[in-house]
This record gives C-alpha cells, sequence and structure tokens, in this order.
C-alpha cells in the first residue's frame, strides 16, 4: 500500500515516515504543497496524510485542488491547527479525517487503516479469501485459521491483491504498492513474491493472466 506524507518537519517527517514504513507501507515524502500538488497529479496512491501549514502551497489549497479535478484518494489532515473552525474547513474542503498534533502513531495507523478500507468498500476490518485471512490491524494472516509467517513485501502484495480482489493488477502496479521513491527494484521482484505467496498458502490462489498481470479471485 502506497502513501503520500505531506510534512514540512524534517524531523517529524523522517519519523512518521519511518514508523508507517515499519508497518508495512510505501511512503513517499515530500515537504511542501506545490511537490504535493504534482505527486499527486503523477502518481496513484492509496492515501494522502497532508499537513496544512506548508511552504509554496496551503494544505487546503492543494485538497482543494485534489477534489476539483475529481480525484478520490483518501485524505488524512495532519495539522497543529486545532480550533473547530480548522477541522471544519479542512473536512469541508474534502478532507475524509482530521488529527491533531501531537498525535500518537498507532492511531494515526489505524485511523488510515480505516480510510483505506472504506475506500476499498470493506466495512470489515478482515480480507478473506478462499480459506486465506488477512488482518490490517494486527498484520496477521491465515490459512484455514492457522497462523501464517510472511515477510513484509509478501504481507504487503498479498494485501493489494485482497483489497483489489477479482480485478487484474499488472506488474507496474504491484510495484508501486511494494516501493517509495528511491527504493532500488529488482526486475523480478512481483514474480518472486508470487512464488512465494503461492508455495505458502496454495498454487491456484494468485492466477496469472497471461500478458496482462495477476488476479485473486475470480474476475467479472
Amino acid at each position: 500500500m502506497r502513501l503520500l506524507l505531506v510534512e514540512d518537519d524534517a524531523l517529524l517527517g523522517d519519523g512518521v515516515r519511518a514508523g508507517l514504513r515499519l508497518a508495512g507501507y510505501a511512503v513517499d515524502w515530500v515537504q511542501d504543497g506545490e511537490a504535493a500538488r504534482l505527486a499527486l497529479l503523477d502518481q496513484r496512491y492509496d492515501a494522502c496524510v497532508l499537513d496544512l501549514g506548508l511552504p509554496r502551497r496551503d494544505g487546503v489549497a492543494v485538497l482543494k485542488d485534489l477534489r476539483g479535478r475529481g480525484d478520490a484518494t483518501p485524505v488524512l489532515i495532519l495539522t497543529a491547527r486545532d480550533t473547530s473552525a480548522d477541522k471544519v474547513s479542512g473536512l469541508d474542503a474534502g478532507a475524509d479525517d482530521y488529527l491533531v498534533k501531537p498525535f500518537d502513531l498507532a492511531e494515526l495507523q489505524a485511523r488510515l487503516r480505516a480510510l483505506t478500507r472504506r475506500a476499498a468498500g470493506a466495512a470489515v476490518p478482515i480480507l478473506s479469501y478462499a480459506g486465506v485471512g488477512l488482518e490490517p490491524a494486527g498484520k496477521r494472516v491465515t490459512l484455514n485459521g492457522e497462523a501464517v509467517a510472511l515477510s513484509a513485501r509478501e504481507y504487503a502484495l498479498l494485501h493489494d491483491l485482497l483489497a483489489h480482489k477479482g480485478r487484474i493488477r499488472t506488474k507496474s502496479e504491484l510495484e508501486e504498492s511494494l516501493y517509495a521513491w528511491g527504493e532500488e527494484r529488482e526486475s523480478n521482484t512481483v514474480e518472486v513474491y508470487i512464488h512465494h505467496l503461492r508455495k505458502k498458502l496454495g498454487a491456484e490462489l494468485i492466477r496469472t493472466v497471461r500478458g496482462l498481470g495477476y488476479v485473486l479471485g475470480e474476475t467479472p
């Protein structure tokens, strides 16, 4: 799952990025509003964590630009602005959630899970298919009720496929969910992790659609 973090405080941004990466997210971090606007134009994100008091372009302006072009990317505002008027302004501009600094990283992660779950149309906080269950809150995967140990990248790939169940995911789309900017990519990464998942969860779970990509579940 790939996130955009927009935060101009270097110390805080570095800490949040590190914490979210440990939680299994691929995180791109920018430090001003104009860079955020360009990133959101160029890249599809599962969610955006957005500060308001930013150089070059205010966070509310970034949000209005995003919603003005019909982009429904889930946005969580993370800011020190704590008045009711600020919250109303941010939510009315199109934010999906609003969290005031200082904050607890575990709460931020829980709110992001809720946002991405709603965006995927899944009210239940467990993704499942054919005996495989994935619980985002605990990063726990089971097969027919038995726990299965996955690496961080295996987990991220399985999460992407379950979240897009029934839809073909191209190799490029899967890579985007695994890597943030600047992270080195190997040409056969997706194939390797698909192989690992099949060994651990069953050879028939993930289907290869020749020339297109991979799918978990039946396509419409």
